[in-house]
């Protein structure tokens, strides 16, 4: 099978990569193991279930924004060619639906059920919609940072990033009245979670938990590299994210094709999940959303469907990540060198040393 991708003629113009002792976090390509761990969930659940809602709309890249060109993902064309120094009409309104109409779509689904959510909130977004968050914290939900804007942070020096990630966090804690307790990129740069961390520990507020992973079916730890030097480190608790369970899947070439097969993907998801848990290994399932994706009245009656196929049945803990987090860290208290108490974890080598193809035979 062929690489669905090129690289330059030329790898010698780009500059190899080097280890950093401060950005850099070890893999880790073993975790919880064959016999996996068991959370513990409140009342014996047999699985938890994070409801995420993606609020991105505004934030997009738009030159309105002072961007220098449109935005071209997660639409209903997406792959449609950039706008440099103009304005990309149809997408600006197709970001506008989500945010006009599809949040509360969605919103209003959630409150009648009494499910509480995580809103993965970018800055920007509710600068220009306050109401969104406002509502969130009025009706017990979770507001966590997705950054102040919703761009790609790659290659961005990190004092410039650091400022994006400091904002972003003045601005939910100016709207909701706290600042938010997790955090989750998506579009990160390889330094942005030590950079997060970073910024966090700057202006003394806890970062509980962090989702900028999607290595696992269950919360787990992993030390901080800036802290290796520190008495008492804390730790970063990852509470993984999903691209799979995701609405996202319908704005992209290999994902899904209509409703049917969101709705036949998730519950697949949860029913395996579930099972696991009955067996006595539980674990967390994160369903991915976005206003103007799911939020489409096509499109939603399958998330409905989840929400009532999800509500009959017992032992199930829908929570927020907050929730999830504030549970693991009483349960399972930081240790370094562990995912969570008694479970080491096992690192790979820094990967230097993998036989690339592009460079001679290793002697």
């Amino acid at each position: 099978m062929a690489t669905t991708y090129s690289l330059p003629s030329d790898l010698a113009k780009f500059k190899q990569f080097e280890w950093d002792d401060h950005y850099d976090f070890p893999r880790d390509l073993v975790g919880y193991g064959e016999k996996s761990f068991n959370p513990q969930w409140p009342r014996g659940a047999k699985i938890a279930v994070s409801f995420v809602i993606n609020y991105e709309e505004g934030s997009e890249h738009c030159v309105l924004n002072g961007d220098a060109h449109s935005e071209s993902h997660l639409w209903e064309a997406a792959g449609a060619g950039l706008k440099v120094q103009e304005r990309a009409l149809n997408i600006e309104s197709d970001y506008d639906y989500g945010s006009r109409s599809g949040v509360w779509r969605i919103f209003r689904l959630f409150n009648k059920f009494n499910y509480k959510y995580t809103l993965y909130a970018v800055g920007k977004a509710i600068e220009d919609n306050p109401a969104v968050a406002v509502s969130s914290v009025q009706n017990g939900h979770d507001v966590a940072s997705h950054g102040y804007r919703w761009i790609d942070y790659a290659n961005m020096p990190p004092e410039k990033e650091k400022a994006y990630i400091k904002k972003g966090i003045e601005t939910i804690t100016k709207i909701c009245g706290e600042p938010p307790k997790g955090w989750y990129y998506g579009r990160l740069s390889s330094q942005s979670s030590a950079l997060v961390w970073d910024v966090y520990k700057e202006m003394g507020i806890p970062l509980l938990w962090d989702s900028d992973s999607y290595a696992d079916d269950l919360p787990y730890w992993v030390d901080v590299p800036c802290e290796k030097e520190e008495e008492t480190p804390q730790g970063m608790l990852m509470i993984p994210y999903t691209y799979d369970c995701n609405d996202y899947k319908f704005n992209v070439p290999t994902g899904f094709g209509g409703p049917t097969d969101f709705y036949d993907h998730v519950k697949n998801a949860f029913d395996t999940l579930y099972e696991e848990g009955c067996d006595g290994s539980p674990k967390m399932m994160t369903i991915g959303l976005h206003c103007r994706c799911i939020g489409k009245p096509g499109r939603f009656g399958a998330l409905k469907k989840i929400v009532e196929y999800i509500s009959k049945k017992e032992g199930v803990w829908v929570a927020t990540r907050t929730q999830i987090a504030e549970h693991f860290r009483a349960k399972f208290p930081y240790e370094p060198g562990y995912l969570a108490p008694g479970v080491k974890r096992a690192e790979a080598p820094n990967m230097t040393t993998g036989w690339p193809a592009h460079v001679d035979v290793p002697v």
